[in-house]
């Protein structure tokens, strides 16, 4: 296989990253990861064909672009400022990608600085789970300068088939946020639906059928279909961390706008009380239970 001059970093090849990385690699990137936290992720990209990184200033140093994709916008902050960060490591031209759901201040305030050193940051979170962005069909919402998204164009596509410019750096993480809200928040209704239902005695399946047939249905619904009537979560692999993460990502976006946020906080609570309930590491369809 031919492969691309531009060379490729990824940092964090967790639930979402390895699926985008492997993409990556096997379609003729160059590729550089560095995660310290997921090394059966890292083991298997360089099985792939990756080569794993001894720091983040190592990774910088053999790429031209540098996807982040982290927990969060106060891991991102910490790989971009800490001691042998990013942000020293950069060099001009590079450009830096952000596929965290990330807090869409924080975004614009790195952008701004990377863009001090001659640095582009595009934000470009992605949607639907794991599942779809290892078989390269995600989703992934851009926000950026136009002529760095253009360089990127063709990395993006190794793992989505779905690629929506935005608008200006922030923009990506915002549509991201209001996208989470409603189907976490979609998933919260149906499972308080679901377990009522449970509860009065409907037959599951019929219920199913029904909801299929309807206005209620949608995307989250099939998701979450086969836990209903089969106990299979394996159609949504997304935690109840990450959706509890999500949702106070957004309400506190909703809040600083201001906007309502009505709804969101009473989400926010049903994520958390399955949180306080040790149910971290699950997926979101098993709410009803």
């Amino acid at each position: 296989m031919k492969q691309n001059p531009l060379r490729i970093g990824y940092i964090g090849v967790g639930l979402m990253g390895h699926g985008a990385a492997k993409n990556i690699v096997t379609k003729g990137y160059p590729l550089t990861v560095f995660d310290p936290y997921a090394k059966d992720s890292v083991r298997d990209l360089v099985q792939s064909g990756a080569q794993e990184a001894a720091s983040v200033v190592d990774l910088a140093s053999n790429s031209d672009i540098v996807f982040l994709c982290l927990p969060s916008s106060r891991e991102v902050e910490q790989v971009v400022y800490g001691a042998d960060g990013l942000m020293e490591a950069s060099r001009p031209g590079m450009i830096i990608v952000d596929s965290t759901t990330a807090e869409p201040q924080a975004t614009k305030k790195i952008g701004s600085d990377f863009a001090a050193r001659s640095v582009q940051m595009i934000d470009a979170p992605n949607g639907r789970t794991p599942k779809e962005i290892e078989a390269g069909k995600v989703s992934t919402y851009v926000g950026g300068p136009k002529e760095a998204i253009d360089q990127v164009m063709p990395v993006f596509s190794c793992y989505a088939d779905t690629i929506i410019r935005t608008g200006e750096l922030g923009s990506g993480a915002t549509m991201k946020l209001i996208n989470n809200f409603i189907t976490i928040g979609t998933g919260a209704l149906i499972a308080e639906a679901v377990a009522t239902a449970h509860k009065l005695g409907v037959d599951l399946n019929i219920l199913v059928e029904v909801l299929s047939a309807g206005g209620a249905n949608s995307v989250m619904f099939q998701w979450m279909k086969p836990w209903i009537v089969a106990g299979d979560d394996s159609h949504l692999q997304g935690p109840f961390r990450i959706a509890a993460k999500d949702i106070k990502t957004y309400a506190r976006l909703a809040d600083s706008a201001p906007a309502m946020g009505i709804m969101a906080t009473a989400v926010v609570q049903i994520y958390q009380l399955a949180l306080i309930q040790g149910h971290a590491n699950q997926n979101i369809p098993v709410l009803p239970g």
